[in-house]
């Protein structure tokens, strides 16, 4: 069976942001597998407008259709969920709201207080909307370990009960991953 490929969108693109640390800690997890392929996706190179908006310049029109067109490669998806005011990044919202994930799997790693909790469970109801299908095991990063991670004392690497849970969301991903892109091409 060939590789469930799948892409790993950064979802902040805020000054100093953390989200580019859990991508390359989850890619590389992935990359020692041998049934998944991952490639990173950073909304920084995909500067939208916002749904709907009518003051949209064509840059922003090509830039969303590009967006699309590249979701289109992967058979599935892991977000960076950052969790701001108990919700996700508007940037994400609204790259979700651009994209296109009918019938695939979507993971997240999410950080923050309660490691991303709130806003990983708001993006799990958007995505039922979507027709995509939420793997069970989400990757929650607490403020305690994003701050010794963020103060250079540890990495990411260090806690076992995330590589867990990542190795199970992965597994989860590959599964669903072939699964739904069997159901679509029947």
């Amino acid at each position: 069976m060939a590789k469930a490929k799948i892409g790993i969108i950064v979802g902040s693109t805020r000054i100093g942001r953390f989200a580019e640390t859990p991508a390359k800690w989850i890619a590389g997890l992935a990359d020692k597998r041998d049934d998944i392929e991952v490639e990173i996706l950073d909304l920084l190179n995909y500067p939208m407008h916002f749904f709907g908006e009518e003051r949209t310049t064509t840059a922003q029109t090509e830039t969303a259709e590009r967006w699309k067109k590249k979701l289109r490669e992967f058979d599935g998806y892991i977000f960076t969920v950052a969790e701001y005011n108990h919700g996700p990044t508007a940037v994400l919202k609204n790259a979700i709201d651009l994209g296109e994930f009918v019938h695939k799997p979507v993971g997240f790693v999410g950080y923050g207080g309660v490691g991303g909790a709130r806003a990983v469970e708001q993006l799990r109801l958007i995505f039922v909307e979507m027709s995509a299908a939420s793997v069970k095991t989400g990757v929650h990063i607490a403020f305690q370990e994003y701050l010794s991670v963020i103060k250079g004392e540890k990495k990411l690497d260090d806690y076992a009960h995330l590589n867990e849970a990542a190795t199970n969301q992965l597994d989860q991903l590959v599964w669903w991953a072939n699964a739904l892109k069997a159901a679509r091409a029947a």
